[in-house]
């Protein structure tokens, strides 16, 4: 995917991204089996980009309205430590995360796909939208990705921010 020189600017001052899970790490579908458990589905590609932002010193964080253990055990396994579910105002937490952080707006991404995302998108610098997000969400975003959430979409975004930011995608040795 081809970026703006503004999109490329905004990625160059991401210090933190937050994403949405539900129709952004996953395709937003809610499955569950005949014992009533929840089951999500999750894209690896995804994973190893956020894997890779994390050890490469950019911070990383979900904020969902929803709560579900299997978000907080991916999360964990992505090396993942600031994890915000059963959100439903999420400006007020990405406030306080901001203020915790040290964060300005100019440093931080969201990727939504939902108007509940909205109020973070209008604060953040650099708003991001999945490819299959409302309409009301895409004409916010200062980016709409083409892939949809769930299918690679969130890796776009990582690689995105390293590609601006000069970082390599060595996984291994955390060198740059």
């Amino acid at each position: 995917m081809n970026y703006s020189d503004e999109i490329i600017y905004k990625a160059k001052q991401i210090k933190l991204v937050i994403f949405d899970v539900d129709g952004v790490l996953t395709d937003g579908g809610l499955y569950f089996t005949d014992d009533g458990r929840e089951i999500k589905k999750f894209n690896v590609k995804d994973g190893l980009g956020i894997s890779i932002l994390v050890k490469k010193g950019i911070e990383v964080a979900v904020i969902t309205g929803r709560s579900s253990v299997i978000v907080a055990e991916r999360m964990k396994s992505l090396g993942v430590n600031h994890v915000y579910q059963g959100r439903m105002n999420k400006l007020e937490t990405y406030e306080n995360l901001k203020v915790a952080m040290n964060i300005t707006d100019e440093q931080a991404a969201f990727v939504g796909d939902d108007i509940i995302d909205l109020p973070i998108m209008r604060s953040c610098s650099l708003s991001v939208a999945v490819a299959d997000a409302h309409d009301e969400v895409k004409n916010q975003a200062a980016l709409i990705l083409d892939k949809c959430g769930g299918m690679g979409a969130a890796r776009d975004v990582c690689d995105l921010i390293m590609q601006a930011q000069g970082l390599s995608h060595d996984f291994t040795t955390g060198h740059q």
